[in-house]
């Protein structure tokens, strides 16, 4: 054992000699390139390109390549275009320095898989890195380089648009998820063929927006922004994260795309970020209308001495930064440093020796476009990812032998929607009515919308475009397709109805101000519930909903999310059974508008909530409890947890105590449950949350099997960041210890840590 333990030393040290001698080339590399460089030629670099917008003075983008005055461009997954712009960066331009093509790549290129709250509902960081392994070959055949993903905000209202596009509101959870995603998207290293570099967004904290509102204001003390909204960025930069994006928003009233604290003291200085910080789209120009800056030269000062090294989209750099470096305004030195940093990540990726990404040969995209486990994968992540919320007296798994199904509501026939937002290559999916319709081929399968759930008014960038509101049903159509579908619904032996959100109702921009079912939806789901015909409820959607009718009214509900390309299939395997559900709630779910912000790990108040005193922290109209706890998700079968034990009972700080469980299926199918670990520290320098998630796995287990499940509780579990000694540490206290299926796991055991 010991002469394996000094050969494995050895293995690593020569590794990290040989990582040692790597970044000395580049750094190398990257100064004898600056040396040559003109100062327009380095903001060149550290400008972000729109690929068919005009530049300053009407210049196309390719005048602007060839003047060496763009380091990047984007919104464009145009493979010939980007074949053609890359060429004239490599062959056209003095120095020949490749671009970097950056796209949202969020869930999917060609082949979609469920939305990132989607994923994270899966439980399993090993599936989300081999679906984003996925996406990023996609990407880099059709010549995307870069992608802006993960988002890795910690997300707490429902009501804020793009809590769709992260992990939810838990930070444990969160960092999985970040470190799964980043491997998956950029691999070991960067540079690792058929992988892209990835951009981790929105540093910081930019989930935390006021009233969810989208863009607006944060306001959240250090405490929290370190024990919860920093860690998932850490574990993305550990991960190797090459890129990092600022966020628009003001944090504490510092706009984070000017903040030098955030984007120097704590990212490169305390998290050791090696690469290089792109903005989000014109948030350097938005430090002006922020009123931090005085102008747009101001805004491009303040910006890139902040720390934002590539200013997307503005042209702000490249009007400003000549003239204020030439007037000593702007140090050289800030310049040079910000090059070198976008230099040193081409030059990781390998960019110079293979600029061309999938080489843009067009049979080598349509075979990986076409790749039938590509397809198959999304599947399996859209079975994964969905949760059974709700499922009494079983009525689900439907009966095979079923002979007439009615498919309802406005999202039952539409392969686009089931896609969700941020999708690249549109192309429809699998809607849940084609899914049925190939599961029960035997059986009539009738579909009626029974209205229209549209908006009343058009999205913000349809109205910069002079789109008009989308045509809305007037109230007697509206009246007849409910009744149309109370129709379809009395013939039918099972209803499946499928209601929720439109695709574009969830993710950037698209915040709300209720959670309520959008049109005449709730009027349409108790119409059909009064019929008296089973129903289930398929919801399709990116954020938590208020279901408080249909949680009370209607049997079983399944949460879908937004699923992607086999999304309609793998609803139906949920159905029928042929897949069982083990995915978990990722998020809170609240009872209604008025709830959220909503999480579980929440301090405790001035009574014990589990004492009779303690009636709610709502007073009369409403309890305070989720609808559906945190990590809730149910199952075809049951699983029974026995009781919880230690390696040690007393342990000094920092030392590791193993925590383990038998699990159990009782049920007659076999299932996956997500065995989930909570602590809480009683006492110390500062009130700790009442739970926290410290530990998780997923296992299948067939029926009357069990497995233990054992998880360590060491330093990195147990430590936090503390208001009062203002640094991280593990304290000596008497911890609580819960493992189950859910936040609201019963099963307890403690332990003690001593100095």
């Amino acid at each position: 054992m010991a002469r394996l333990s000094r050969l494995a030393a050895a293995a690593c040290a020569t590794l990290l000699a040989g990582n040692a001698l790597a970044a000395d080339a580049v750094t190398q590399r990257a100064n004898a390139l600056l040396a040559r460089m003109t100062l327009e030629e380095k903001i060149g670099q550290l400008t972000q390109l729109g690929a068919e917008v005009p530049g300053p003075n009407k210049e196309t983008p390719d005048a602007l390549i060839r003047a060496g005055k763009a380091g990047s461009v984007l919104w464009t997954f145009d493979s010939d275009l980007i074949a053609r712009l890359q060429r004239v960066a490599v062959k056209e331009s003095r120095l020949g320095i490749p671009l970097l093509f950056g796209y949202d790549v969020i869930h999917g290129y060609k082949n979609v898989f469920p939305v990132p709250l989607g994923l994270a509902a899966t439980w399993d960081p090993a599936l989300v890195e081999r679906s984003q392994a996925i996406a990023a070959k996609e990407s880099w055949v059709a010549g995307v380089n870069w992608t802006f993903t993960p988002m890795v905000d910690i997300a707490r209202d429902a009501r804020w648009g793009r809590i769709v596009e992260g992990a939810g509101e838990d930070t444990f959870l969160g960092v999985a998820m970040a470190r799964a995603q980043v491997r998956g998207l950029q691999g070991p290293a960067l540079g690792t063929p058929e992988r892209v570099l990835t951009s981790v967004k929105h540093f910081a904290a930019y989930g935390a927006a006021d009233g969810g509102r989208d863009y607006d204001s944060v306001f959240v003390p250090e405490v929290q922004l370190r024990n919860v909204y920093f860690p998932p960025f850490q574990a993305a930069i550990d991960a190797g994260a090459g890129t990092v994006m600022s966020a628009y928003m003001t944090l504490n009233d510092v706009p984070a795309s000017g903040n030098r604290w955030l984007l120097r003291d704590v990212l490169r200085g305390e998290m050791g970020f090696k690469g290089f910080v792109i903005s989000d789209a014109f948030a350097v120009q938005s430090l002006e209308n922020h009123g931090f800056a005085a102008d747009n030269a101001d805004a491009a000062a303040r910006g890139l001495q902040a720390g934002v090294t590539m200013d997307m989209a503005s042209n702000s750099y490249m009007r400003q930064l000549p003239a204020l470096v030439k007037a000593g305004k702007v140090p050289q030195r800030v310049v040079d440093d910000a090059v070198r940093e976008v230099l040193a990540v081409k030059l990781r990726m390998g960019l110079f020796e293979r600029p061309y990404a999938g080489g843009g040969a067009p049979e080598r995209k349509a075979a990986v476009f076409n790749d039938p486990a590509h397809r198959a994968a999304t599947r399996e992540a859209a079975q994964r990812s969905m949760v059974l919320l709700r499922n009494e007296g079983r009525a689900l798994p439907l009966a095979a032998s079923l002979k007439r199904i009615a498919v309802i509501g406005p999202l039952g026939d539409s392969g686009e929607d089931i896609l969700g937002s941020w999708t690249v290559e549109k192309g429809p999916g699998v809607s849940v009515l084609a899914g049925i319709q190939a599961r029960w081929p035997q059986a009539e399968v009738t579909f009626s919308a029974g209205g229209d759930m549209q908006r009343a008014y058009p999205l913000p960038w349809d109205a910069d475009q002079g789109k008009a509101a989308p045509a809305l049903m007037s109230a007697a159509d509206q009246q007849a397709a409910l009744a149309k579908a109370v129709e379809a619904a009395r013939q039918a032996e099972a209803v499946v109805m499928v209601l929720g959100e439109r695709a574009n109702m969830s993710g950037e921009a698209a915040s709300v101000a209720s959670l309520a079912l959008q049109g005449n939806q709730q009027a349409l789901l108790e119409a059909v519930v009064a019929t008296g015909k089973p129903v289930v409820l398929v919801l399709l959607n990116g954020r938590p909903l208020d279901i408080r009718w249909a949680s009370e009214h209607v049997p079983a509900i399944v949460e879908a999310w937004f699923p992607g390309s086999e999304g309609g299939h793998a609803v139906a395997d949920v159905l029928s059974g042929a897949v069982n559900p083990g995915g978990k709630l990722p998020v809170t779910w609240p009872r209604s508008t008025g709830h959220v912000p909503a999480y579980y790990n929440h301090n405790r108040t001035h009574a014990d909530e589990t004492g009779r005193t303690f009636t709610s922290r709502y007073a009369t109209d409403a309890p305070s409890s989720p609808l559906y706890p945190f990590g809730h998700g149910l199952s075809y079968t049951s699983f029974a947890y026995g009781d919880v034990t230690l390696d040690r009972t007393t342990a000094r700080a920092g030392e590791p105590v193993k925590v383990s469980v038998t699990v159990r299926n009782t049920g007659a199918v076999a299932g996956d449950e997500v065995v989930q670990l909570y602590t809480h520290q009683r006492s110390g320098s500062a009130a700790r949350p009442q739970r926290e998630l410290k530990g998780f796995q997923r296992i299948h287990l067939a029926p009357g099997a069990t497995q233990t499940v054992s998880f360590t509780l060491g330093r990195d579990e147990l430590k936090f960041w503390s208001p009062v000694t203002r640094a991280w540490g593990v304290e000596p206290a008497a911890f609580d210890v819960w493992v189950g299926g859910s936040s609201a796991a019963t099963a307890h055991a403690e332990f003690r840590l001593t100095r």
